[in-house]
């Protein structure tokens, strides 16, 4: 099997079968962006205790790009700290560039790295992780 067509399954299946996809019902931090150029948007909400990010939610419309990506990056912020999260998000923004990330503690991630190929799909998948910069920038 090529790298590209791995890439492809694992990005389907997290938009098939996404992760942490709905809302919390007693609330939390919430984000909603909006993509006007593609029409994707999205809301995330943030579980956090002290500094920590307990849980991660989204609920939103777009293409497979964003909704796969938003599945991905609550699973991987999880249980980290504000910093390590931003840590997570520049990191992404790294590998949408075309630049070295390294995502070994969540590989997933590293299937949208095609996306850079693609300029018009960048802020596809960047959306979610823009609502996950905002966040943490409001509740810090």
């Amino acid at each position: 099997m090529q790298l590209d067509d791995l890439y492809r399954r694992v990005i389907m299946d997290h938009y098939k079968n996404p992760r942490n996809r709905g809302k919390f019902e007693d609330g939390g931090l919430t984000v909603d962006l909006n993509n006007p150029t593609c029409g994707d948007r999205i809301s995330l909400q943030l579980k956090v205790e002290d500094g920590i990010v307990k849980d991660a939610r989204f609920t939103g419309e777009g293409c497979s790009i964003s909704m796969s990506s938003a599945s991905m990056m609550t699973e991987a912020v999880k249980g980290r700290t504000y910093e390590e999260a931003m840590d997570l998000a520049n990191r992404f923004s790294c590998l949408m560039k075309g630049e070295p990330a390294d995502f070994e503690d969540y590989e997933d991630i590293e299937a949208l790295s095609g996306v850079n190929k693609f300029p018009a799909r960048i802020k596809c998948a960047t959306l979610a992780w823009n609502a996950l910069k905002k966040g943490i920038h409001e509740e810090s």
